[in-house]
């Protein structure tokens, strides 16, 4: 009697678990891939801890503060990170100055061009970084410039604008036009309208794409690598110290960069939910 009266209260309850599977399983999803996502960013931050024997830093030895006590112990790895900040400060405040410009010509005017333009915005976004790195070496060397500190710059510059023009276009499609009409009605003229009005509403944009191309900046390697002559960034020191062993100090350093972009990633989006709810 007992396995009879249970049984309908098993097929019931099988409902109940398959409902809680169907209201659960996105968000099962979202968090193992997330999880997969943020697993090699976990080994770069624990390796940073780690003391090694050898050159070596693949296995767990120990834990240790050493190495972020002391994060440019390695010779070589301080330049190389400065040149890294150096060209991407500089790559992003150029890009974002003239992808935030290019981004308010294709939604603000029509013109003769304007469907090649957005095409030629994406085609860097689209195009292997093997491909544009070739490419862009082809063209200095056919110029007779010197690659180094600038050819670098200019690549970045070169693959980072489409980023920026994206996010930035993004904001300024959902911008509403009758805020700026109602401050000219005001008597605002053109120049007082655009710094008082449109700059702040689509700041946001702009920071997200100076953000990206920043971070896009640091990291890259491959364009890099072949524009790059006799400079070292910081990627290209990574992969030459990886053929002889990756000192702590990468993973310190990586460690770091990863903190402070996501420390500004969060500082913008509270700014944001703050500036909404003002």
């Amino acid at each position: 009697m007992t396995s009879y009266a249970a049984t309908p209260a098993r097929v019931r309850s099988l409902p109940r678990a398959w409902a809680f599977v169907r209201r659960h399983l996105l968000t099962v999803y979202a968090a193992l891939a997330l999880l997969y996502l943020m697993l090699p960013i976990g080994v770069v931050v624990l390796f940073s801890f780690n003391d090694p024997v050898g050159r070596f830093n693949y296995t767990w030895e120990g834990f240790t503060l050493d190495h972020w006590l002391n994060p440019f112990g390695v010779p070589g790895i301080q330049e190389s990170i400065t040149t890294s900040l150096e060209i991407a400060a500089l790559a992003s405040l150029t890009a974002t100055t003239l992808g935030t410009l290019i981004a308010l010509a294709l939604v603000r005017y029509a013109f003769r061009g304007r469907g090649a333009t957005n095409i030629f915005i994406f085609l860097p976004m689209t195009t292997p970084e093997v491909v544009l790195g070739a490419s862009l070496l082809t063209l200095f060397l056919n110029l007779g410039v010197s690659t180094g500190f600038w050819t670098i710059f200019i690549a970045h510059v070169m693959f980072n604008i489409s980023f920026v023009v994206v996010t930035v276009r993004a904001r300024i499609v959902g911008f509403d036009r009758h805020l700026e009409e109602a401050a000219m009605d005001l008597g605002a003229n053109e120049w007082t309208t655009f710094w008082r009005v449109t700059l702040p509403l689509i700041a946001p944009g702009i920071v997200a794409g100076a953000l990206i191309a920043f971070a896009l900046s640091v990291d890259d390697f491959v364009i890099t690598n072949f524009n790059a002559g006799a400079t070292v960034t910081f990627p290209l020191y990574v992969w030459g110290a990886a053929r002889i062993g990756v000192p702590p100090q990468v993973n310190v350093i990586g460690t770091a960069i990863f903190a402070v972009a996501v420390i500004l990633m969060l500082a913008n989006v509270l700014l944001q939910r703050r500036k909404e709810h003002a």
